[in-house]
């Protein structure tokens, strides 16, 4: 054979060898980076579900807190078991927005989470109403709004939304750990073919194996630490869980005995009252001096002006409850039928009243209607002396965060307040004057506040002393998901 054909084979055989040789390693390196992008990515969807599961319990740890602090202040008065319901609350906001910003790899997660992401905010209003009724005495009240059983309702749709999810969470979480036994797997094979190869072929190529035999025991062993991790806390918090339920559990069965009691005894002394003075003022008032009759005057008007006030709190508890559905209200005609109502007052003062042109909304139209009666009412009411009142309403929309609100405001030529009790005339039975001047029972204006809040909007008020005063309603355009979310609470 001659040396060109020697030659020629030579560069053949070298030629072969050393595209087998590049084929091997790219072979090789192909599945290196398989396995490798396997593990990482199984790797990353353990770490994010075992975050998914974390940041339920802590939810559900948290309204646990929130739930206890407020029952036990409720059966108790004690302010230190509002220690912790103040606590969690300040932790629930951030905790909400943590769970918000989940990203689950369980189809229908999103949604689900989303779904308990309400419950949550309708819980935490619910507790928030009650504490705020018992903080301003009015325990009866936050006693009947507990005993309706909407709290324990949301509570349980609430548990079983998380149990739900993290189920789901964990047979994922089952499912990766099934994968990444099989890419472990795989992985072996791999290295073992490629070690051989690499060996058989180049030695440099068994180096590089070793690097990344070396590489994922390292992944299996942070991933092997990391489970631990996750197995101790779950543990943690399902002991922690077992506690919050049973003294739940005790707190609800000792308010339901105490609530029983106090629904009937309490209703008793006011029909006593007012049943012994119309008898008193019937039977015996020829045989009463002037001070006699007046002590009895003043006892029938303080049962009367009790019962206005059960009745208006009544009132304020059922624009939740007894609120109707949303339909499209035309606040023109809603204003031209409060001015009706109110036509003997406002000829009385001599009141002057500018409309401007105002929308249809998405609204309970009787609540608006009441709504109207009390602002413009309140307006003729705080009237200054020998000044004629002037009330003007008027209408824009502005874009807040992206969204279309409604912006009403009702501005009067009154006797105003200081600016440092705008939040004050909201609470209920709040007066900034004595009831020998301006009669009522001060919850007019927390009614509008729980009317403009139930319609997902906001109120306030401007004033200057002796000038007048500006209240403000915002109310969403697109309101329809708050009034389904109401409705469904209500049911």
């Amino acid at each position: 054979m001659s040396l060109k054909k020697l030659f020629e084979n030579a560069v053949f055989n070298w030629v072969l060898i050393t595209s087998i040789v590049i084929v091997m390693i790219i072979t090789n390196g192909i599945l290196a980076m398989k396995t490798i992008e396997d593990l990482s990515a199984t790797q990353s969807s353990l770490y994010n579900t075992g975050d998914v599961i974390v940041e339920l319990d802590d939810l559900h740890n948290l309204i646990l807190m929130a739930e206890t602090g407020q029952r036990g202040y409720l059966l108790t008065e004690i302010e230190e078991y509002l220690t912790p319901y103040q606590d969690a609350l300040g932790r629930l906001n951030a905790q909400i927005n943590d769970t918000k910003k989940l990203r689950s790899e369980v189809p229908g997660q999103t949604e689900r989470i989303a779904s308990l992401i309400q419950l949550v905010e309708q819980k935490v209003n619910e507790l928030t109403k009650t504490v705020e009724l018992a903080l301003a005495e009015k325990e009866k009240r936050a006693l009947k709004q507990v005993m309706t059983g909407r709290g324990r309702d949301l509570y349980r749709e609430l548990r079983a939304e998380i149990e739900q999810i993290k189920t789901l969470e964990i047979n994922y979480r089952n499912s990766l750990f099934t994968i990444l036994s099989a890419v472990e797997r795989e992985a072996k094979v791999t290295f073992i073919i490629s070690g051989i190869t690499s060996t058989l072929l180049l030695l440099g190529l068994a180096f590089f194996a070793r690097l990344n035999a070396k590489s994922e025991v390292k992944h299996r062993l942070q991933l092997e630490q990391q489970n631990q991790v996750l197995a101790d806390k779950v543990a943690m918090r399902t002991k922690e869980l077992t506690i919050y339920s049973d003294e739940l559990s005790r707190s609800n069965r000792e308010l339901e005995d105490f609530a029983f009691v106090a629904s009937h005894d309490l209703q008793e002394p006011l029909r006593k009252i007012r049943a012994f003075g119309d008898r008193l003022q019937t039977s015996y008032a020829p045989l009463l001096d002037e001070k006699g009759a007046d002590y009895i005057n003043r006892m029938r008007n303080a049962a009367e002006r009790m019962s206005n006030l059960i009745n208006d709190l009544l009132e304020f508890s059922r624009i939740s409850t007894r609120g109707k559905p949303f339909v499209n209200v035309p606040l023109q005609e809603i204003v031209a039928s409060t001015l009706e109502d109110l036509e003997i007052s406002i000829d009385e003062s001599k009141a002057e009243l500018i409309v401007a042109t105002l929308p249809a909304i998405n609204a309970d139209p009787s609540q608006m209607h009441h709504l109207f009666i009390n602002l413009i009412s309140n307006a003729i009411k705080f009237r200054q002396a020998d000044v004629q009142p002037v009330v003007e309403i008027n209408y824009c929309q502005e874009e807040i965060t992206f969204e279309p609100w409604h912006i009403i405001t009702v501005k009067d030529n009154g006797i105003g307040f200081e600016q440092e009790f705008a939040d004050k005339i909201f609470v209920p039975f709040q007066r900034l004057h004595a009831r020998t001047q301006y009669k009522g029972t001060g919850i007019g204006l927390a009614i509008c506040r729980r009317i403009v809040e139930r319609h997902g909007g906001k109120i306030s008020a401007t004033s200057v002393l002796g000038e007048g005063t500006v209240f403000r309603i915002a109310i969403p355009v697109n309101n329809a998901l708050i009034n389904l979310i109401g409705d469904n609470a209500n049911a």
